[in-house]
Parts: C-alpha cells; sequence; structure tokens
C-alpha cells in the first residue's frame, strides 16, 4: 500500500494544503500567491511539471463548478459495473435488502442451517470488497454495508457475494455520485449520513 504525506500549513487567515504520493504530489489552498510560491519553491528544489487545476488525483475525480467542487469515482465505478458483467442488469434501489441477515460458516454449522454454501474463489471475492471499500472514499452510502462485508473476508459464502454485487447494482444507480464540498459556507466542515 502506498504511503500518503500530508503537510499543512497556515499563514496568517490562509492554508495551504501539500498531498504526496508516490510520485504525485497536489497543493490545495485558498490563497493563490501562498500557491504559487510553494509550486516555486518545489521547483526550484525538484524536477517537476505543472499539471494545472487537479481534475483526477488517485482515482478521485474534482469537478469544480459554482456549487464547490464534487469529489467522486464514476470511472472507478463504471469500469467496476462493467467488469462484473452488470451493465445489463437492473439497478438496485438501495445497497443492501432490508432484513437481511448475513451469517459466518461456523454459525450455519452451529446451527444446522445448510441452505448457504461457501465459496470456491475466496479471491474474487476479496478483490472484489476491496474495490467496494476503495469506492467508500466518495461514497458514504455504501460505507456501512462495505464494512459489513469485509467481516466475511476469510470464509465468504455465495450469500455474501450476492450481497456485493447489490452493492454494485446500486451504485449503478447514479455512479457519479460523490461527496460535494460547498463553496459557501466557508470552512467549517458539516456532514451528515444517514446509514438507514
Amino acid at each position: 500500500m502506498l504511503q500518503t504525506t500530508k503537510i499543512t500549513v497556515w499563514a496568517q487567515t490562509s492554508f495551504l494544503t501539500m498531498k504526496s504520493q508516490a510520485h504525485y504530489c497536489s497543493l490545495e489552498g485558498d490563497n493563490i500567491v501562498l500557491i504559487n510560491k510553494a509550486k516555486d519553491i518545489l521547483q526550484h528544489a525538484f524536477k517537476m511539471k505543472d499539471l494545472g487545476i487537479l481534475k483526477y488525483f488517485l482515482g478521485i475525480e474534482v469537478c469544480r463548478s459554482q456549487k464547490g467542487i464534487l469529489l467522486c469515482q464514476r470511472k472507478c465505478a463504471l469500469e467496476l459495473i462493467s467488469e462484473l458483467g452488470l451493465r445489463g442488469s437492473k439497478p438496485a434501489i438501495s445497497p443492501m435488502e432490508q432484513n437481511r441477515k448475513l451469517t459466518t460458516i461456523e454459525y450455519d454449522l452451529h446451527c444446522n442451517l445448510h441452505d448457504d454454501v461457501a465459496l470456491t474463489d475466496v479471491m474474487e471475492y476479496q478483490r472484489l470488497v476491496e474495490k467496494l471499500l476503495y469506492l467508500t472514499l466518495t461514497r458514504p452510502d455504501i460505507a456501512y454495508r462495505v464494512q459489513t462485508l469485509s467481516q466475511f473476508i476469510q470464509s465468504p459464502k455465495k450469500s455474501h457475494l450476492e450481497a456485493t454485487y447489490r452493492i454494485v447494482r446500486y451504485i449503478k444507480n447514479e455512479p457519479g455520485l460523490g461527496i460535494l464540498m460547498s463553496s459557501e459556507g466557508g470552512t467549517t466542515l458539516k456532514a451528515y449520513c444517514d446509514t438507514d
């Protein structure tokens, strides 16, 4: 896993944040003069190329508008839908069926339940959960369900795989859904996430 470094500098009423990972670095701030000065210092110290305004970083699309900045992973979501062959499938209204009980293999054996079978290809389930976990960076609406499914990563069953496919079909409803950082309201962080 790549390590990310983040440095934030406050200068009177302005701020500058630098994030770097592998060969990529992004500068963010509310003062263009401070950003340009930081770029000049970095260009003198390192060989670098200015790619302009951030549009795409580590799989996350950055879309600017009058309303604010939208962070989404539309491309990643569409690739996942295509990779699983779900382009022609019906989208799901919710990420998981209501009152759906997910159990472990051990629990099923203890309760003498034999209607659900263990997966033969555990790696497929693990890769799918990994991709869904990455999507939760900009999709808090699926975070709880994906975290629940990640608990079964060692011994998944057919019902667990079906539940992950349902989440992907839910994502299909709005693959470009993401996090909007509003241009109104200053720098106060306001968040609300309904887990129902």
